[in-house]
């Protein structure tokens, strides 16, 4: 056990397309850009098990959660598996005030797994996509 305190920094999603990606959480989910930068050398290369990796970053503020999205050279290839259900599945949990009016006002391009349900814990959520088929939680707060 470590005499540090551990606090959240930032929740992690690795890109094919950074500019793409950007776009969508700034532009559709409204997101705001706090910080843009580049990431090389061996010290990071090392650190990430990514040899020659380098790396482009944009960090978004989520009301009070910095989103950070990446973009890697090289580029990986594969993926885990997409399901929700599946081990490793990740997802990025955002909160709304009206879940019924952020649904409506998405744009026809975006993909929802259904439309706004309320499940049994009294919770109102929306599964979307982005355009790299992450997962995004939506629920109303």
């Amino acid at each position: 056990m470590t005499a540090s305190t551990l606090s959240a920094h930032h929740v992690g999603i690795t890109v094919n397309d950074l500019e793409e990606l950007l776009a969508f959480y700034r532009d559709v989910l409204g997101l705001t850009v706090v910080d843009r930068f580049a990431v090389g050398g061996d010290a990071f290369a090392d650190a990430v098990g990514v040899e020659e990796g380098r790396a482009e970053f944009a960090h978004l503020e989520a009301g009070g959660i910095r989103i950070e999205l990446v973009e890697y050279d090289p580029e990986a290839r594969g993926s885990p598996a997409a399901g929700l259900n599946q081990p490793g599945a990740t997802h990025v949990g955002l909160a709304v005030d009206d879940l019924e009016a952020f649904y409506a006002d998405l744009p026809e391009s975006v993909s929802t797994i259904s439309e706004p349900r309320t499940t049994e814990s009294g919770t109102s959520i929306l599964f979307l996509r982005d355009p790299e088929s992450n997962l995004i939680e939506v629920l109303e707060s």
